[in-house]
């Protein structure tokens, strides 16, 4: 009798484990580099960073020019126009800085505007995988370029070109 109840219990173990799940592999990067909206939306972000970068660089140099002007004048300055150049330095400084975190910071324009571009290219991938994932039954799909712990994959499992056609991106 206890030997029947061990081997139930190891039979059910095996046709549990042998029930395999299934998992799929995509490559983010891939997928990206083949949907111009990408290409468009990064040419876009490029754009308009490089045109907040420069309103940054062009507060920086005006703080340094204004330096250079109270080094120059600072023989003919009294105290109390020192005090008050040195301020208006510092608060210079003090509005790149900001500006700089406005635009470039955790949660500034570029990081915002980044998301917004980005979300419905990425929202669009995601129910691409889930729709193939859904119809073939996979249970878990991995994204190989953000892996860095996967040494080898089969390419039969790698769905990166089943998703570009759903999106109407044949390779």
């Amino acid at each position: 009798m206890r030997k029947g109840i061990i081997l139930s219990c190891l039979l059910s173990l095996c046709l549990f484990v042998g029930k395999a799940q299934k998992f799929a592999l995509i490559d983010m990067e891939y997928i990206l580099k083949n949907i111009p909206a990408y290409e468009m939306t990064n040419e876009q972000l490029s754009q308009v960073s490089q045109k907040w970068q420069n309103e940054v660089e062009a507060l920086q140099q005006e703080a340094q020019n204004m330096y250079k002007t109270y080094q120059s004048d600072l023989v003919f300055l009294s105290a109390e126009m020192k005090s008050q150049r040195e301020e208006e330095i510092v608060k210079k400084e003090q509005e790149a800085q900001d500006l700089k975190r406005k635009y470039f910071g955790p949660e500034g324009e570029l990081y915002k505007k980044r998301e917004s571009l980005m979300k419905p290219i990425q929202d669009e991938i995601y129910n691409a995988v889930k729709e193939i994932s859904d119809r073939q039954g996979f249970q878990l799909v991995i994204d190989r370029a953000s892996a860095m712990s996967i040494i080898f994959a089969s390419p039969k499992i790698d769905i990166s070109n089943e998703v570009l056609d759903r999106l109407g991106y044949s390779k």
